[in-house]
């Protein structure tokens, strides 16, 4: 475990009504600056593989990009390491139809309520649509599961819908999926076509 995974434990365990020491603790000594707040893992991996892409180090920078386990999770996250807590930036990578949840626990928190930036449907429409779904295809493919891949395709209740959501639904149909995706999808892109939500993200940090 690195050290920025142990402060993002340690942030669970205080999101889970536990103390605040260890968290507070570790973002002294790492030391932490800002908090990139994501829904899930898979938007984590998503942002540390385009950091890295780009010759980034986040840790290293003082930046934790930290899944929140859902959006509800916000605005406790944002007390918690926030104005009234640790005192760090927040930002963070939203879906369009869940930034009322951003906008408000920043903003009851007293920090930035625009500070950070929304995918229109998630982030995984946004990787698809770069990519195009040709080329998702090849990559699941070359992951060896492109036979997992056709097997849903010509399932009945997919047949007739249009062909991203039927990837996208893909990738979420397995436990993991979508987190290992998050990483491959990045590593897939042309840098010159990084969806504009995760590449403001990135620029902003």
């Amino acid at each position: 475990m690195t050290d920025m995974d142990a402060f993002r434990a340690a942030v669970a365990a205080w999101a889970a009504d536990g103390t605040g020491d260890a968290a507070r603790e570790l973002a002294t000594r790492l030391p932490v600056r800002t908090v990139v707040l994501l829904e899930g893992r898979s938007d984590v991996a998503a942002v540390e593989a385009l950091a890295a892409r780009r010759g980034r180090d986040l840790a290293a920078e003082g930046v934790c990009a930290l899944s929140m386990n859902g959006v509800t999770n916000a605005a406790r996250h944002a007390r918690l390491l926030g104005p009234p807590g640790l005192g760090l930036r927040l930002t963070g990578l939203c879906d369009d139809a869940e930034r009322a949840h951003y906008a408000r626990g920043l903003a009851a928190a007293g920090a930035d309520p625009d500070a950070f930036f929304v995918c229109v449907a998630d982030l995984e429409d946004e990787l698809i649509r770069a990519l195009g779904v040709d080329r998702v295809g090849e990559l699941v493919t070359a992951e060896g599961e492109g036979r997992a891949l056709r097997t849903f395709l010509n399932q009945p209740a997919q047949r007739d819908r249009n062909p991203l959501p039927r990837m996208r639904r893909f990738l979420g149909t397995t436990s993991g999926r979508k987190i290992r995706y998050g990483r491959i999808l990045v590593e897939g892109l042309d840098l010159a076509r990084v969806p504009a939500p995760l590449d403001g993200l990135l620029a902003s940090l």
